[in-house]
């Protein structure tokens, strides 16, 4: 399968030393947007717990106005709050959902732990209606544990 594929990437990406750590999310990005075909939009926010805001860090796909979003406002500001992977197959069917694309018809956000406290979370958005398996949820779940690791 694809994600067998690329944790050696991604792997190697993580272990580069020479870059700061929003460089390597972005790349992070870079690898899933581009070798995931229903991957459209990757991005990693990280928690203000003080502001009870997320904020975006990096990112690969095309440029979104929703840089800061409270917790428990659309899907990500859900994760926020529920600690829980969320996948969405129809965004117009969420009542609580922020429209970042009109080409967007599903979300995936997998929070993101570090000693076991949500830190922030993995956003994938999909030009492709309900693309999202387990076997998605579980990849992006490990790729977060490997992030956590460089945090």
């Amino acid at each position: 399968m694809l994600f067998s594929h690329l944790k050696p990437k991604l792997k190697n990406i993580l272990a580069n030393t020479q870059k700061t750590k929003e460089h390597l999310l972005t790349e992070v990005c870079e690898l899933l947007e581009a070798n995931v075909t229903y991957y459209d939009w990757v991005g990693f926010y990280f928690a203000n717990h003080t502001e009870k805001t997320l904020h975006l860090k990096a990112f690969a796909g095309e440029p979104t106005d929703h840089t800061v979003i409270p917790f428990g406002k659309g899907i990500c500001g859900q994760v926020a709050v529920s600690n829980s992977n969320f996948v969405v197959p129809d965004v117009k069917a969420q009542d609580n959902y922020i429209a970042c694309s009109i080409t967007v018809k599903a979300e995936l956000v997998v929070p993101l732990f570090k000693n076991g406290e949500n830190i922030g979370q993995i956003d994938i958005d999909s030009n492709t209606a309900d693309p999202f398996t387990e076997e998605d949820e579980r990849f992006l779940e490990w790729v977060n544990e490997e992030v956590a690791k460089i945090l």
